[in-house]
C-alpha cells in the first residue's frame, strides 16, 4: 500500500542536512553556552550563528531574534508579553477570529487579567478587512495580532495594509507567521510588523525550536523568569541542538524556497481541481491568496474524523481542521468565523503538501478519495436522500 504524507502543516520530516548540523551538539559539543571555557564558547557561537541564519530568513537583525521552544510559545510571548509590558498605556488588544488557539487562548487569559479584547470578524474566505481593524482601534489599544497565513484554510492576510493602519495609530502589530515562514517570502520590514512568531518544524527543522522576532527597542514582559539567556527575555538553558537545527533549516529554506513553492503549488492545483469534482465538496479559504502547498475543503454529510480514519487506512495522512481542534473532535472556530455552518464544518479536511510529495501521490489520492467519500456517505446518518445508485450525486474524478 502506498504511503502519502499530506499533513505538512502539522509538522514536516527533519531534513537530513539539518540533522547532520545538529548531531555534534548532542555529542562532543555539549557545553552550556553560559560557561566561559572553550566547550561553552563553541555552543554559544553556534547559537549566534543560528540567530543570524533565522534573522536572514525574515529580514531582521540577529539581535531582534529571541529563541523559544515553539510557535505556540512565541505567540504567547508576543501577545501576552507586549500587552503586559504596555498595560499602563492601555488595556485593549485586538485579535482576529482566524487566529491559532495559542493566540485566542492568550487573549482569553488577558481578558481574565482585566484587558478588553476585540475579536475581528472575517469574510467567507477568511480575510480580515483592514477597515475593520481601523474601526476597532481605541485610545487604549496597545497591540493587534493578525495571523499571516492560516494553517487551517491557507488564506494569506493583507498584513501590509493592517500594518500601515497600526503605525498610523501608534499600535504595535504582532503576527503569527508559523505557517508562512520558510514556505513563502516573509520579510518583517516589508510586512511592517513589530513582532513575528515562527517555528522550525514548519520548514523541515526540529520540533521544540521556535523564535520570536521582536523589533529593536520594544519592551516585553518575559513569560519565563530565571537567568540571563536570550538577553534576559527568555530564561532557561538553551536547547542548543534544536536552535542549531532551526538555523540550518532557515538557511536551506532561504536557498530553496522558490523551488519548493513551485513544486507544491503545481501539485496543490492538481489536487484542488480533482477533489472539487467530488459532489458536495467545497474549497475553503481564499482561492488565490493562499499558501502554495495548502488545499482545504469541506465535505458534506461526513464527519472529519471518519474521513481521517478511512484515509489513514489507505496510507494517506491528512488533517481535519487545525491540529489543536481535530484531536479534540471540536468544530473549528476558524471555519465557523467564516460563516460555514457547524454541520458542514464538521466535515473539514486539509491536505498540506511538502517537497517530498509527488505526482504519483496526487494520482493515488484522487483515485482513493472519491471511493472513500462514497462509502462513508453510504453509511452516514447525515446523508439523507443520498443515493449511491444515482449517478448525478456520485463522486468522481478525472
Amino acid at each position: 500500500m502506498r504511503k502519502c504524507y499530506f499533513d505538512h502543516v502539522a509538522t514536516n520530516p527533519l531534513d537530513p542536512r539539518v540533522l547532520d548540523a545538529m548531531m555534534p551538539y548532542f555529542k562532543e559539543e555539549f557545553g552550556n553556552p553560559l560557561s566561559i571555557y572553550e566547550l561553552a564558547s563553541n555552543a554559544r557561537n553556534a547559537i549566534e550563528n543560528a540567530r543570524s541564519q533565522v534573522a536572514s530568513l525574515v529580514g531582521s537583525k540577529p539581535s531582534e531574534i529571541v529563541f523559544t521552544s515553539s510557535g505556540a510559545e512565541s505567540n504567547n510571548f508576543g501577545l501576552r508579553g507586549i500587552a503586559l509590558a504596555r498595560q499602563n498605556e492601555g488595556k485593549h488588544v485586538i485579535v482576529s477570529k482566524m487566529e491559532h488557539h495559542s493566540i485566542l487562548n492568550s487573549a482569553r487569559f488577558l481578558e481574565k487579567m482585566g484587558f478588553v479584547v476585540t475579536y475581528l470578524p472575517v469574510d467567507k474566505h477568511g480575510l480580515v478587512n483592514p477597515e475593520a481593524v481601523k474601526k476597532a482601534i481605541m485610545k487604549e489599544t496597545t497591540v493587534i495580532s493578525v495571523i499571516h497565513a492560516s494553517s487551517e484554510v491557507g488564506t494569506i492576510e493583507p498584513l501590509k495594509e493592517i500594518a500601515n493602519i497600526a503605525k498610523e495609530h501608534k499600535v504595535l502589530l504582532h503576527t503569527d507567521a508559523v505557517a508562512s515562514t520558510g514556505n513563502i517570502p516573509v520579510n518583517v520590514k516589508e510586512l511592517g510588523v513589530d513582532l513575528l512568531s515562527m517555528a522550525a518544524h514548519q520548514f523541515y527543522g526540529p520540533k521544540g525550536a521556535g523564535a520570536l522576532y521582536l523589533r529593536e527597542g520594544l519592551r516585553i514582559a518575559p513569560l519565563i523568569y530565571g537567568g540571563i539567556q536570550e538577553g534576559g527575555r527568555r530564561a532557561g538553558t538553551e536547547n542548543v541542538p534544536a536552535i542549531v537545527g532551526m538555523g540550518k533549516a532557515a538557511e536551506l529554506a532561504s536557498a530553496e524556497m522558490d523551488e519548493r513553492a513551485r513544486h507544491v503549488k503545481r501539485l496543490r492545483d492538481r489536487l484542488i481541481e480533482g477533489v472539487t469534482k467530488v459532489a458536495n465538496v467545497q474549497l475553503t479559504g481564499h482561492p488565490a491568496d493562499r499558501l502554495p502547498g495548502h488545499a482545504s475543503f469541506t465535505v458534506e454529510y461526513i464527519e472529519g474524523e471518519a474521513m481521517l480514519l478511512f484515509l489513514a487506512a489507505k496510507g494517506m495522512y491528512i488533517a481535519s481542521g487545525s491540529a489543536c481542534s481535530s484531536k479534540a473532535l471540536k468544530v473549528s472556530p476558524v471555519l465557523l468565523s467564516m460563516g460555514i455552518p457547524a454541520g458542514v464544518a464538521q466535515g473539514s479536511i486539509v491536505f498540506t503538501l511538502g517537497k517530498g510529495n509527488t505526482d504519483e501521490d496526487i494520482d493515488y489520492a484522487l483515485n482513493e478519495f472519491p471511493q472513500i467519500i462514497n462509502k462513508l456517505r453510504g453509511i452516514s446518518p447525515y446523508a439523507k436522500g443520498w443515493d449511491e445508485k444515482d449517478e448525478s450525486h456520485k463522486c468522481f474524478t478525472t
